[in-house]
């Protein structure tokens, strides 16, 4: 076995190569196998995306928490980096599409697979419209031209009447590019998505180098928190839990290397080393501009920054010509990372419906054979993204409401993967005896899938608790909704499990002696 947190540097694909490998998992090479190291690292460092994350959320993590609320980035990344080094054993030892669903499966009962699979594929639709409605945030800020319905007051703001319609307009386009990209195949949007990553490794770079020269203060900025505990029954404690969803927002689907694993060139070696990366240098490169940014500013009270946010700090101390290079390169990161969450999406649907665990699975799991690409779930995925976003036309709340319920659908299917690895953990049945030479964690295991555990029960009660901060005051509904939402959803979850339970497995099975799944926990 390999030393702990470490990859075998002559990992290689089993004799046969990785169709062959595939077909040990009982499925046969459907999707175009065609992406490379780099393009693996970028399907989850676009997914992250510092530049559509902190672009989107760093206002309201400042009005929430103050300059102090930046803390909650290196603790939240310490959670998450737990739960990816899970992700990334995983991924090592059953690299297959659809990445949490399947890696659930292998080590717990039906039901948890399913509901995993469940609740992450509406997950990712919740996010996908989360992540389209950031267009507003940036595209009028570069050019009133972007601003369709309302006028200048509205610009850059979801939280006024015009600001949310033209938030969904904006959307709305978006959502329709991304699902167009992807019925036409996994290589243009591989393509897109690496030329949109490098777009974003550059320019975030630059925006770190640009504001540093402009530095006005010192690091001891972090530690003012503004009188933002003032209201809350717990203090400033109360705010900074608040102000945490800005960063769990930013740190998820850094498994997205692991749902394109069939589409990936030797996945076993790829997949880890991209999950871990992507979180990484998103930790890296989000904290520096968070720090820097807040260290350069001109007015540091500026109310503006917990209104218009990072594009405001950025256009206030580089001025509108550089502001506006760096927005262009912000509004290119949203679109690659709204493209990356489709891709994940869809190669989860594709997954579940080969397995025969959705309703019309026959369709939904057909390959197109010209472009390599399940066509149906990249159709579903924008009508339901789309429907989502009418749904909230209008909405001055929906860009908390849908990022709050987004990522709290993200959080329990990852728990559904960390719980029961961990409970295999404890029974001495992981890792196995056949582990091979890939990612291990050696004698750290144990210890951080506890972490992993602890962090994602704790986060998620966090996402949920239903506060006037995050959900608003006006509707009791708002505030509940993120209970009431996911509830329904994982009764409706349970309700399609037991009616197509007993037809599930894969389209082909695997050679007799295998037995490559754990028993079920």
């Amino acid at each position: 076995m390999s030393n702990p947190g470490t990859i075998s540097p002559d990992t290689a694909p089993p004799p046969g190569g990785d169709s062959d490998d595939l077909a040990r998992f009982g499925y046969r090479q459907e999707l175009h196998r065609s992406l490379g190291s780099f393009s693996s690292f970028a399907a989850g460092f676009s997914y992250i995306s510092i530049m559509t994350g902190v672009f989107q959320l760093f206002g309201f993590g400042f009005a929430s928490g103050g300059p102090a609320m930046i803390w909650s980035w290196p603790l939240v990344f310490l959670g998450q980096l737990a739960v990816a080094l899970c992700f990334a054993e995983m991924a090592g030892q059953f690299p297959l599409a659809g990445g949490v669903y399947q890696w659930s499966k292998q080590i717990a009962r039906p039901v948890t697979s399913w509901m995993a699979g469940w609740i992450m594929a509406i997950g990712a639709v919740v996010t996908a419209a989360a992540v389209a409605v950031a267009y507003q945030i940036i595209l009028p800020q570069v050019s009133l031209a972007f601003q369709i319905v309302g006028g200048a007051d509205d610009a850059g703001l979801t939280a006024t009447p015009n600001g949310a319609k033209n938030a969904i307009i904006l959307a709305l386009g978006l959502v329709v590019f991304t699902t167009v990209v992807n019925i036409v195949g996994v290589r243009l949007m591989a393509k897109i998505n690496n030329f949109g990553v490098a777009v974003e490794l550059i320019a975030v770079t630059l925006l770190i180098v640009m504001l540093a020269v402009h530095i006005r203060r010192g690091p001891q900025v972090v530690l003012h928190a503004q009188s933002t505990g003032s209201g809350h029954s717990w203090g400033y404690l109360g705010a900074f839990l608040v102000a945490s969803i800005m960063s769990a927002y930013v740190f998820y689907g850094f498994d997205t290397a692991g749902s394109l694993a069939e589409e990936t060139r030797e996945p076993r070696r790829h997949a880890p080393r991209a999950i871990i990366r992507a979180l990484s240098a998103a930790f890296l490169a989000g904290g520096l501009l968070m720090l820097v940014g807040m260290m350069a500013v001109g007015n540091i009270k500026a109310q503006e920054l917990g209104t218009l946010g990072m594009p405001y700090l950025v256009k206030s101390t580089l001025g509108n010509g550089l502001g506006d290079v760096f927005l262009v390169c912000s509004a290119i990161a949203v679109t690659v990372c709204c493209l990356a969450v489709q891709t994940a999406a869809i190669r989860l649907l594709f997954s579940m419906a080969r397995d025969g665990r959705l309703p019309f699975g026959a369709a939904i799991a057909k390959v197109s054979p010209r472009s390599k690409t399940p066509v149906v779930p990249a159709v579903l995925t924008g009508v339901l993204t789309i429907a989502l976003l009418l749904v909230n036309i209008g909405n001055q709340r929906v860009f908390y409401i849908l990022t709050s319920v987004a990522i709290i659908l993200f959080y329990i299917p990852y728990l559904m993967v960390t719980g029961p690895m961990l409970l295999h953990r404890l029974r001495g049945e992981w890792p196995r005896s056949d582990h091979g030479p890939y990612f291990s964690l050696g004698r750290w295991g144990l210890l951080t899938n506890l972490v992993a555990v602890l962090y994602g029960a704790a986060m998620t009660v966090n996402l949920a608790w239903p506060r006037a901060a995050v959900y608003g005051s006006d509707h009791w509904y708002f505030q509940w909704g993120a209970i009431v939402f996911t509830t329904v959803i994982a009764a409706v979850g349970l309700g399609l499990y037991l009616r197509y339970r007993r037809t599930t497995g894969p389209t082909a099975q695997p050679a007799a002696g295998d037995g490559l799944a754990l028993d079920p926990a």
